[in-house]
């Protein structure tokens, strides 16, 4: 059965890197907390894959995290995986490097086949249909924006409501209006900094601090509630 752990945000507040979900993810992964979990650092790139497989095991107190980086045959890595994790950072350089090595499908066929994923920010983006409601800048391009369709729909991470002060830009709900303007079939799934996603099988459940909401065409945003179940 599909298992995914998708969290809009690496921090909640002041709360500091990963200490909000640190819990989340070993109640999330049970007794695989003590096997090896795959780390792909891909998004960090202002830090090196070694950097950022050190400040996660740091930060999640954790001998067991490995990148994949240091394996010679990757899909094999992943095929092998007892869990995988992506992190935040550049979702287009993410994508980017998921295409270079060809490792799309392998996650895919190892989450449907039951290996855990969990991720944050631009991993939880991934995670999702496609890439286009990033909130990042296209600073490479990826062949295609097609993700990884763990979860089914847009993922639009680290929400944040309204108009900021002084910025004479667009808010985040007249992005995301023009992605559905064009997009007209697709979902977006709005994700406060806070927020999580776990999905187990076809069932997905928000969880954290803040509710999610979802967009549609030509639709009222819809509220969902933390502790709310809904099928995927």
């Amino acid at each position: 059965m599909k298992r995914a752990l998708l969290l809009s945000a690496s921090s909640y507040k002041d709360s500091g890197y990963l200490n909000h979900c640190k819990g989340w993810i070993k109640e999330f992964l049970g007794d695989l907390w003590k096997d090896e979990i795959l780390f792909i650092p891909f998004a960090g790139v202002r830090r090196t894959n070694e950097q950022y497989e050190q400040k996660v095991a740091d930060c999640l107190e954790s001998n067991n995290i490995r990148s994949i980086h240091r394996f010679v045959d990757m899909k094999a890595a992943v095929k092998n995986a007892k869990s995988i994790c992506i992190g935040g950072g550049n979702t287009f350089v993410l994508l980017n490097e998921l295409y270079k090595f060809d490792l799309l499908g392998a996650i895919k066929d190892a989450v449907d086949s039951g290996t855990p994923y969990f991720g944050w920010s631009a991993g939880a983006n991934v995670a999702g249909k496609t890439m286009m409601t990033t909130n990042d800048m296209p600073i490479v391009f990826p062949p295609s924006p097609v993700a990884l369709g763990i979860f089914p729909y847009q993922i639009n991470p680290h929400f944040i409501s309204g108009k900021i002060s002084n910025h004479n830009g667009e808010s985040r709900e007249e992005r995301l209006e023009e992605f559905l303007i064009v997009n007209q079939n697709d979902s977006v799934y709005a994700m406060p900094e806070g927020s999580a996603f776990l999905i187990n099988g076809n069932e997905c459940e928000v969880m954290g601090h803040a509710d999610v909401l979802k967009f549609e065409y030509k639709k009222e945003i819809s509220r969902i509630a933390v502790g709310s179940k809904f099928k995927i």
